[in-house]
């Protein structure tokens, strides 16, 4: 029986000159591609791997918290499409990250680019002065664009990334980039 592991990615790099939507997209390009990339090589298990405790943070967790949050902003928010949610969230608000134990990290992997490639298509030709309403935790609503998505979602990634990092140096002791 052969071992799954994550498959190995050539990350795309970010524009140094460009439009303002080439910038966001490449730099989002880029850290879709990051945390792919740290994940790549490891196995079911090293994936499942929990951070430190108490912490349930793993990187299979955060592929699939990712390719829920691609769905979230970009398909139901910014082009209003309904879409069921990926996971069951009434018992456990943290489902894509914690319901993990029984999940397949080959069927997570090609979720997150599905959605990514999805996300994209569903964007590709609403400008970045797009509004919609969002409302908010406390209730109110409130007007986003679809700039501020593309800026929420770079910084998302880069702050996940930033925890991939962490696990990954823990699991093996790969650092970087």
């Amino acid at each position: 029986m052969t071992t799954w592991t994550a498959p190995e990615i050539d990350r795309r790099h970010e524009p140094f000159v460009a439009d303002e939507r080439a910038m966001l997209q490449g730099w989002l390009d880029l850290h879709r591609d990051t945390l792919r990339h740290k994940c790549a090589g490891l196995t079911a298990e090293q994936l499942r791997t929990r951070s430190v405790e108490p912490s349930g943070l793993t990187l299979l967790g955060l592929v699939r918290h990712m390719a829920d949050v691609e769905r979230w902003w970009f398909r139901v928010h910014a082009a209003g499409l309904e879409l069921p949610d990926m996971y069951d969230y009434s018992k456990d608000p943290d489902a894509d990250h914690n319901d993990i134990a029984d999940a397949d990290p080959a069927e997570a992997f090609a979720t997150l680019v599905a959605e990514i490639e999805a996300a994209d298509r569903a964007v590709a030709d609403l400008p970045l002065e797009h509004t919609f309403p969002h409302r908010r935790r406390d209730g109110s609503t409130k007007e986003i664009s679809l700039r501020w998505v593309y800026v929420h979602m770079i910084e998302e990634y880069a702050r996940h990334n930033g925890h991939a990092d962490l696990i990954r140096e823990r699991l093996d002791g790969v650092t970087g980039c």
